[in-house]
């Protein structure tokens, strides 16, 4: 059985969400969790919430067994960009780009997949 959680227009680039998803990606749960507690990213509190979350639609809607858990799949799709302009020299201005991600975490019993 899988729970999955989502967290949706989070204020950072999909490119260095990716970077801390990898590290907890095919973890057990706990393992995860530790490991996201000594990351030292911004993106690291929000991928643990979402975690965090996952884990109790697991243990809530399909009375999962939380010590048999581990994190099937963990991605990051790009979300709606923010566009902001600076001035520059000569009357001009450049753009600014301010990306959102939309994190999803699918959490999966251990069982099932033996």
């Amino acid at each position: 059985m899988n729970a999955t959680a989502h967290a949706k227009h989070v204020r950072q680039s999909p490119f260095k969400v990716r970077r801390v998803l990898d590290l907890v990606r095919g973890l057990p749960v706990d393992e995860a969790r530790t490991v996201l507690n000594f990351t030292n990213r911004k993106a690291a509190v929000v991928i643990k919430k979402v975690l965090d979350s996952a884990i109790a639609n697991a243990e809530h809607n399909f009375a999962l067994d939380i010590d048999e858990l581990y994190v099937s799949e963990a991605y990051a799709n790009e979300g709606p960009t923010l566009k902001r302009w600076r001035p520059r020299a000569r009357g001009r201005a450049t753009k600014i780009l301010k990306r959102t991600s939309h994190i999803t975490i699918v959490v999966a019993d251990q069982e099932e997949d033996a």
